[in-house]
């Protein structure tokens, strides 16, 4: 198995012009070339580490699986190389039998950059794909107590970006009692994601109702759409939403949070499932 740091001499300047060579570490990033059935789907840059759990997440947040036993088995390819040598960066999703194949056609490209989940879609049209999940969420309420104590525990789980400063992280908390459930890292914040949900569909856990997805970093219309597919009631954001985001979220009635910071924190859509302690004092 590949790394997920690796390391590499850097020249550190300071303030009073001394320069000093030595060691540091960057966060390692990969392709990773998913096949299904065979046959190449997607190759997407990211942190190797959970490449099982990126698939699967990533075929929930398409729409073509959402049950455990929908995959049969998922392996790396022997041979990878001209020399026969296997680099563990080509994964290949066997589906259950009777379980539909999708035709993705030119609306997606095979390329997904680490930065960007679905720049190879053409269109939102394209992009937006329906929940199996919808109208799951229910009655599920969070205390803001609860959700600004997150940014901090999600943090204390990233071990890689500790040693980087390089990587995005998500994770996958309880609502009623805040209990951390799975947090993964990758170069990627969509592969982030999408490791945390294909974890919750190795243990059989979707649709994920009474859970919040914590985000170290901004909410995109993307990420909105993958907790969505899998049924997760509550984005919350260290940073700000996209406008298509929170358009996605009010429709997908999802509870989206950001900005959350020193005890404080912003609700765009659906912030009735949030309760409070405090006494509620609207401001003009």
């Amino acid at each position: 198995m590949r790394k997920r740091a690796v390391r590499t001499k850097v020249s550190r300047y300071d303030a009073e012009g001394t320069v000093r060579v030595r060691e540091d570490y960057l966060a390692a990033e990969e392709p990773l070339e998913i096949r299904l059935n065979g046959r190449p789907l997607v190759v997407t840059m990211r942190t190797p580490g959970h490449d099982i759990e990126l698939a699967h997440g990533f075929l929930v947040s398409e729409g073509v699986i959402h049950r455990r036993d929908q995959v049969a088995v998922a392996r790396y390819c022997a041979g990878a190389t001209d020399e026969g040598v296997n680099t563990y960066n080509v994964l290949d999703v066997t589906l259950a039998p009777g379980v539909a194949v999708p035709e993705f056609g030119l609306e997606r490209n095979v390329y997904t950059s680490s930065s960007c989940g679905v720049c190879g879609k053409a269109s939102i049209d394209a992009v937006e794909t329906a929940s199996h999940f919808p109208d799951e969420a229910g009655d599920v309420t969070v205390e803001q107590d609860l959700i600004v104590r997150l940014p901090d525990r999600l943090r204390e789980t990233q071990e890689i970006f500790a040693r980087t400063g390089g990587l995005h992280a998500a994770g996958l908390f309880d609502t009623r009692t805040g209990e951390l459930l799975v947090s993964r890292e990758d170069v990627g914040r969509h592969n982030a994601v999408d490791k945390v949900i294909g974890w919750a569909i190795g243990e059989d856990r979707l649709p994920l109702r009474g859970t919040v997805l914590m985000l170290s970093g901004r909410a995109s219309f993307e990420l909105t759409q993958k907790a969505s597919m899998a049924g997760i009631p509550i984005i919350a954001a260290v940073s700000a939403p996209s406008s298509l985001a929170v358009d996605l979220a009010a429709r997908a009635g999802i509870t989206l949070l950001g900005f959350i910071r020193n005890g404080s924190m912003v609700g765009y859509t659906h912030t009735d499932r949030i309760a409070s302690s405090l006494p509620l004092r609207l401001d003009a």
